[in-house]
């Protein structure tokens, strides 16, 4: 038997782990080009939230029933796919699960040699390459320019403000505890506790580029901080996920037309053709510690709820896994 958390009920608010049920499986064999996986690691993100609501935005809902699929890293048990083999490491969308069957085809294979395995979760994989496309290919930052990361602690947020700090950007960066402020000051940012400090008043003498994962006060914030043909790189809006009906937008969006601002919102999905390029630029910068990552792991797979929802009350530092397996 295996076992897997599925969506019992949909979120009202903030999730709880009485929207979950863990349930028991039967374990599957695969078929002719299918792998069965062991997952190690399994990823809670924010993106899921929306999808719990059943609306199809960029990828479809989740059913209540239905089994959380989402990023996952683990190990081959048995290959029916010739380029995978026992005990290989992979990628993959299993999602909260402890095993499962892939076709081979929905697999990607970690190189090990690059870093632990847990980073193809995070500074090697999803969040780290959202945070490099959103400054390269979105922002189209330059060197001398002032950025501001909000959550910039997080998963992406990290990535985001240390790979403008390596392109020459001076970096501010907000974060919501005093121990992330003070992990962020030790990485070269400019960053204040937006508890403590009114995000307008941090951003008080301009900036040139906003990345946002949180929106709403932050958002309005950065818009009266950006210089003319400044950009806003919309990646994420993480302090209105659980409204229970949306919000009025800033109030202060004119600005976009007084300061001819640019404002994108991007799918890294989109763009995984540039994959390779981003490891080939990033995995030395992690190897040679230019690129700083931490990892808030949790054990157990009946603990995935309660991960997820610590989302949502900044419980983490950098990139949030749970273990569910052992990685033997």
């Amino acid at each position: 038997m295996t076992r897997e958390i599925v969506l019992a009920a949909r979120p009202e608010g903030e999730p709880r782990e009485s929207d979950f049920e863990l349930r028991e499986l039967e374990d599957a064999a695969p078929s002719d080009g299918e792998v069965l996986v062991r997952n190690v690691f399994v990823s809670v993100d924010p993106y899921m939230r929306g999808r719990m609501t059943g609306v199809r935005t960029y990828v479809a809902g989740y059913d209540v029933g239905d089994p959380i699929d989402g990023g996952a890293v683990g190990r081959v048990v048995e290959s029916r796919a010739e380029q995978f083999a026992p005990g290989d490491w992979v990628v993959s969308q299993l999602g909260w699960r402890e095993q499962g069957v892939v076709a081979a085809n929905r697999l990607r294979k970690v190189d090990t040699t690059l870093g632990p395995p847990s980073t193809a979760l995070g500074m090697l994989g999803m969040p780290a390459f959202t945070a490099w496309i959103g400054l390269l290919e979105i922002g189209r930052v330059e060197a001398g320019e002032t950025i501001y990361v909000s959550g910039a602690a997080g998963a992406v947020g990290s990535a985001a403000a240390q790979i403008a700090k390596l392109k020459g950007l001076h970096v501010i960066g907000s974060a919501g505890t005093p121990e992330k402020v003070e992990w962020l000051r030790s990485l070269g940012v400019d960053a204040f506790d937006y508890r403590q400090s009114r995000p307008r008043d941090a951003l008080a003498d301009g900036i040139d580029v906003y990345f946002d994962n949180v929106g709403g006060e932050q958002l309005e914030a950065a818009l009266s901080a950006l210089r003319t043909h400044g950009r806003v790189i919309a990646c994420g809006a993480i302090s209105r996920y659980n409204d229970a009906r949306a919000e009025p937008g800033p109030r202060n969006l004119f600005l976009m037309v007084t300061k001819r601002l640019r404002l994108q919102g991007f799918i890294i999905f989109d763009h995984n053709a540039r994959f390779p390029e981003f490891l080939a630029e990033v995995a030395p910068w992690v190897r040679e510690g230019k690129l700083q990552y931490r990892e808030t792991i949790v054990d157990g797979i009946e603990n995935v709820p309660s991960a997820f929802a610590g989302l949502f009350h900044g419980e983490n530092v950098g990139k949030i896994l749970v273990r569910v397996g052992p990685d033997d």
